[in-house]
């Protein structure tokens, strides 16, 4: 169902994490020249995290989200501060459980979209309680 498990909040605390960021891309299609060399640091703190008192990691489980690029096991960087907007990827209440799910505001109403066939989306009663817990931004993802 793409239900999320254990919210843990990122401490605000955290010194730089500098990493080497090579000066290039790198070719995904036909391979390029390679360089032998690494130029420069990407703090991956101030990179992937824009508001640290409002943003939580998640971790997924299950399948929902798979055409979504979101499986099983990954973790979500969550924003709780964000506006969720239609074709966000959402950590939603709807009636006291977490899922999550691409949200979608129709004129018949909302959906919580499913990325995965096997999965049918949900179409929010109208006498449902829903609550957008946040709005993800980053899926880190286990290759």
């Amino acid at each position: 169902m793409g239900l999320v498990v254990g919210p843990r909040v990122i401490d605000a605390g955290l010194s730089q994490l500098l990493v080497v960021i090579a000066p290039m891309s790198v070719a995904a299609g036909f391979p390029s020249p390679a360089q032998d060399y690494f130029d420069g640091r990407i703090d991956l703190n101030a990179y992937l995290i824009k508001d640290v008192t409002s943003t939580f990691i998640v971790r997924v489980a299950g399948h929902s989200m798979e055409q979504a690029g979101i499986s099983d096991g990954d973790e979500l960087i969550v924003n709780r501060a964000l506006e969720p907007k239609d074709g966000s990827v959402v950590i939603a209440v709807l009636d006291g459980e977490l899922t999550i799910k691409r949200l979608r505001i129709t004129p018949n109403g909302v959906v919580l979209q499913a990325e995965n066939p096997l999965f049918p989306d949900i179409r929010v009663p109208a006498l449902s309680e829903l609550t957008i817990w946040g709005v993800a931004t980053r899926c880190l993802h286990h290759i």
